[in-house]
């Protein structure tokens, strides 16, 4: 169980963030915003991929005007990108979006980011102050001669106190970096310093699959460390593929309830009964068709599959021309090879419908017993691959001492 630090409690339209709320997911759409209906179709389809809250840059008076007619028939609360005009910002609030993205490094004038706090606080719009490394101000460059972790949060720091200065607390912060260390110690420092809520991301990651494992090893080892209260994964690619990425994250770090397929697989051996690659391709399309939340196993042979997955929800194991269709570790179907994924879907399907108790109350009493019987005979046929009896055998002998 992840233990997060407790930060200050902002609201992002209808979507709370930080304190005790559930870490929240983030994406930016790629349209131009004077494109209403381009842009909300990308919004939407964001939302239905996981986005929490969506970010729509505001870069010309066109921009802000779309944002007027977006705001109210978005279904996620959206941010409004802002860089060097503080008067989109202050168009922006009139659009009535509900949080502003500010970079300290592009918007300098003391009186500028004082009048959109202003205007901000009036409204109760959080603003978000987004540190990057590629954007900061001279002076701290000439001081730290690079974008290091202390000069991004030096950046972040300044900007808080000018906000802080003029009355503004609805604040969340970013100090986000392409390399995925640096990224990671500006969070951690900054982290100690501050108890606003923090959204994390590896900037300019790049795109698949790079981009993906830049950003899970950056925001994923921060999670884990009870730092961060939203996320998003700045990827070279289409924006579903990020709010898809940073929601499956949530999911397997136990952060957000499953809300879709969870597909756990052998990685194979000289054991396989089956092409498990190419079954775990047909499953996972036909699967991922259905949208069914649940965790899936799919092993390569009965010997120890069951038991190794016994945590899935569902799952199956190949033995014999045969598949052992197996519900929380225990074989209730058995199935001809060819039909092995057709009957996984089938059965994930009542699965999901019934409920684990209805389905192994279900369960072909037989095939329990044909599964142990399967298993056995592949250990007398090919030998057991672990040598778990010489070796257990071997574990005694030097406990005994002999």
């Amino acid at each position: 169980m992840i233990e997060r630090k407790r930060t200050k409690q902002i609201r992002v339209g209808d979507v709370a963030v930080g304190g005790d709320a559930p870490v929240s997911v983030q994406s930016m759409t790629t349209t131009k915003t004077a494109d209403v209906d381009a842009t909300l179709a990308q919004v939407y389809a964001l939302r239905g991929a996981g986005a929490d809250i969506v970010r729509i840059t505001c870069n010309d008076i066109d921009a802000a005007q779309g944002l007027a007619e977006i705001v109210p028939r978005s279904p996620v609360p959206i941010v409004a990108d802002i860089h060097f005009q503080y008067r989109l910002a202050l168009a922006a609030l009139e659009a009535g979006v509900d949080g502003l993205r500010l970079n300290p490094g592009n918007i300098r004038k003391a009186a500028h980011i004082k009048a959109v706090a202003s205007a901000a606080s009036d409204r109760k719009v959080p603003i978000r102050i987004g540190v990057n490394a590629g954007s900061l101000d001279k002076d701290l460059l000439d001081k730290y001669g690079s974008a290091q972790p202390q000069a991004l949060v030096e950046s972040a720091l300044a900007e808080v106190h000018l906000l802080e200065g003029a009355g503004f607390t609805d604040i969340k912060i970013s100090v986000k970096h392409s390399h995925v260390p640096a990224m990671v110690e500006s969070y951690r420092l900054l982290s100690e310093s501050v108890d606003y809520p923090l959204h994390l991301g590896v900037t300019e990651a790049g795109p698949p699959p790079a981009g993906v494992m830049k950003s899970v090893a950056g925001i994923a080892t921060l999670l884990l460390e009870g730092i961060g209260d939203t996320i998003r994964f700045s990827l070279t690619a289409n924006p579903i593929e990020e709010a898809e990425a940073g929601r499956r994250l949530l999911e397997q770090l136990g952060l957000r309830e499953r809300s879709s397929l969870d597909l756990v697989a052998c990685p194979s051996c000289g054991r396989a009964e089956v092409d498990v690659v190419a079954v775990v391709t047909e499953a996972q399309q036909a699967l991922e068709a259905e949208k069914l939340p649940i965790q899936v196993a799919i092993m390569g042979c009965v010997v120890n599959g069951p038991g190794e997955a016994r945590e899935a929800d569902i799952g199956i194991a190949a033995g014999k021309g045969k598949g052992h269709l197996f519900i929380k570790g225990q074989v209730v179907r058995v199935v001809p090879e060819d039909e092995m994924v057709e009957a996984l879907v089938e059965e994930a399907r009542k699965l999901a419908d019934e409920g684990v108790e209805a389905r192994l109350a279900a369960a072909d009493a037989s095939a329990q017993e044909l599964a142990s019987t399967t298993a056995t005979e592949l250990l007398a046929a090919q030998g057991d691959a672990n040598r778990a009896a010489e070796r257990k055998a071997r574990v005694a002998e030097v406990a005994e001492g002999n």
